[in-house]
């Protein structure tokens, strides 16, 4: 028997290109071979195999089934399920051609005050737990107001398009150094006091044994509140992607991670769930080793499916079609999102216990959308 080649670049491309059929060709499909009863797909929680109605079963009975696929003429994956999202921005924005705008749907009042209420708490603190040397710059510290925390995000931001080795020279008098629009907007002494005291919580309410995310107790709040602003701000069209990203970091911290494929090979990873077609982070979550904070519902499962179904919790049920690569994919995934009407694709992983072993070189398809490479 003669070893089965893999799919090329363009075979997987053209398999894409031909699952992309029309919305209407999908409600079509769904309605005219599919009874309601096949396609009443619960929603509300993921639940176990010993939990599954024989109704449930037999639907996603095909998925469990191996076949081979044919190289030569790759079947046509089926419709897709029927796209309920109300997708696009969800705000109503006065002027839409003024980025400050769109900043202001994630930072919002409530994460700026949030940040003004706790520097200053944190000052206060700081301030009276210690005594000041005589020339020390804290004794030169004023509360923050929200205009202060805007004008020190801006300079962050110049910051990081204006880059120079060393912080002290965006406000040098230098003329071959200088930068005089520093200057202008906050002394160097203003911002260096901003920088020492920034603060998003309060640390003596902090209790480990009640505290979602205990590693995470810094920044929790408005980490959470950012996210609720992103996912308020706009919902994604159908195809989503899920993957991890790497935030440059490499100061110590017990969750560092190293993954030689990335740019910044060193730093917090960060599983996120982007809209494909325009990149925007809908959902992440912060991978802080054992204690990384996923739903409720997904106690029962691995760090891939829980990372999955944690970050899509909010729009199943809805018809996505959501891209992940191997390291994501598996079997019990495929049946779980398939019963929350949320179609997967990419390579699934194989192993013992979920799937039988597919020979190295051949390719075979296993339900109706799932193509299996090794």
């Amino acid at each position: 028997m003669s070893k089965r080649k893999s799919l090329s670049g363009m075979e997987l491309l053209a398999l894409h290109e031909e699952s992309d059929h029309s919305d209407a060709e999908t409600e079509a499909y769904w309605n005219g071979n599919c009874s309601d009863e096949s396609v009443n797909l619960s929603s509300d929680e993921f639940s176990s195999e010993s939990d599954v109605s024989d109704s449930d079963t037999d639907d996603i009975a095909d998925v469990r089934v191996w076949r081979r696929v044919d190289l030569e003429q790759p079947p046509t994956a089926p419709p897709r399920f029927p796209f309920t999202g109300n997708s696009g921005l969800q705000a109503d924005l006065s002027h839409k051609s003024d980025p400050l705008t769109y900043l202001c749907l994630f930072l919002d009042d409530y994460v700026v005050d949030t940040i003004v209420v706790e520097t200053n708490r944190y000052a206060d603190q700081m301030l009276g737990r210690s005594s000041q040397r005589p020339k020390s710059r804290t004794r030169h510290w004023e509360p923050v107001t929200a205009d202060d925390i805007w004008l020190f995000f801006g300079i962050l931001v110049l910051q990081g398009i204006i880059q120079k080795p060393q912080q002290r020279w965006y406000w040098s008098n230098n003329r071959i150094l200088e930068t005089p629009i520093f200057r202008k907007i906050m002394s160097e002494y203003r911002f260096s006091l901003i920088m020492k005291f920034l603060h998003f919580t309060n640390n003596d309410d902090f209790d480990a044994t009640t505290h979602p995310s205990p590693k995470l107790k810094k920044i929790w709040e408005v980490y959470q509140a950012l996210l609720r602003n992103f996912q308020r701000a706009y919902l994604p069209e159908r195809d989503l992607s899920v993957d991890e990203s790497l935030m440059a970091y490499k100061g110590r911290l017990g969750w560092i991670q190293y993954i030689a494929a990335k740019r910044a090979r060193f730093g917090i990873k960060f599983f996120t769930l982007c809209e494909s077609q325009t990149g925007y982070i809908w959902n992440t979550i912060m991978y802080t080793g054992k204690g990384t904070q996923f739903s409720e519902k997904c106690r029962d499962y691995g760090l891939s499916t829980s990372s999955v179904l944690s970050l899509v919790d909010a729009l199943l049920g809805k018809g996505y079609c959501i891209t992940m690569d191997n390291f994501y994919t598996s079997p019990e995934l495929f049946e779980l999102l398939l019963k929350q009407k949320t179609r997967l694709r990419n390579s699934t992983q194989q192993s013992a216990q979920s799937a039988s072993r597919v020979r190295e070189g051949e390719v075979e398809e296993r339900g109706s959308d799932s193509v299996a490479k090794r």
